[in-house]
Parts: C-alpha cells; sequence; structure tokens
C-alpha cells in the first residue's frame, strides 16, 4: 500500500504556497507571519489576528481599570455578534465585520 506524500505544515507546496499552522490555508510565504525561533511554523492573517486578540485578552486578565473593562465589553459583545450569527447577516453584517477590525 503507497500514500501519497503530504508536505508537514510549513512546507511548500509544488505552486510555492505553504499551509497556515493553525487552520490549513494555503497562502505565498511573503503573506504569512513566521515565528522566529521556528521557521517551520506559518500563520495566515486572519489566525494572526485571532492570535494577537488572545494575547491581549490574556494581558488584560491581570489588569484593572476603566480602558481594560471597556475591551473586555467589547470583546464580550464581539462573541455574543458571532455566537448569534449577526456578522453573516446580509443587512449589518459587512458594518460589524468593519467595525470589529477597528474595534480593540
Amino acid at each position: 500500500m503507497t500514500a501519497e506524500p503530504v508536505p508537514p505544515a510549513g512546507e511548500q507546496d509544488g505552486d510555492g504556497t505553504v499551509q497556515c499552522w493553525c487552520c490549513g490555508a494555503d497562502d505565498l510565504p511573503d503573506r504569512m507571519v513566521h515565528l522566529g525561533n521556528h521557521p517551520e511554523v506559518h500563520l495566515c492573517l486572519r489566525c494572526a489576528h485571532f492570535v494577537h486578540q488572545r494575547a491581549s485578552a490574556i494581558e488584560d486578565e491581570g489588569r484593572s481599570g476603566p480602558a481594560v473593562r471597556a475591551r473586555q465589553i467589547l470583546r464580550a459583545a464581539r462573541e455574543e455578534v458571532v455566537r448569534r450569527g449577526w456578522h453573516r447577516n446580509r443587512f449589518i453584517g459587512g458594518r460589524l465585520r468593519w467595525l470589529g477590525k477597528h474595534l480593540p
């Protein structure tokens, strides 16, 4: 029994693209985020933004103040929008996605 060799995540495919280590999306290496000590790890821009948001939330866990509270409220609102699927709504979805890109 033979199997087709599958390149591990991060290695270039025949068409010059690499695979995102997180979601598996294919893109050019120049359009991926590379981790310093792990050149084999590539993150697509969507996953890199998500990782950044999670890192900011973790940093805020040990802090207090009005700015932190505002960011927590915005994160909770974003989670509720996604849970309800409003970001896919044809009337308000585009505006919500635009707003999500411009808020912390």
